[in-house]
């Protein structure tokens, strides 16, 4: 899936919304932030074709990947 800026938006605005009603320490807003943030970037896609070297010489992958 590709990555969506707007999703990304919203959910830290939601952050930042429950921030503001709930008391909330730098240990668990830092938590939260950096969730939004690996969970958006894990929704990215990997397409094929990226080019690798190999022993053998160049090549390019095949079929799509994801990020771990």
């Amino acid at each position: 899936m590709a990555l969506v800026e707007a999703t990304l938006k919203a959910n830290l605005l939601t952050l930042f919304d429950t921030m503001k009603k709930t008391e909330m320490s730098e240990e668990d807003y830092a938590a939260n932030f950096a969730k939004i943030i690996y969970d958006h970037i894990k929704t990215a896609t990997v397409n094929p074709g990226i080019p690798v070297a190999t022993s053998g010489g160049a090549g390019s992958t095949s079929g799509p990947g994801s990020l771990s």
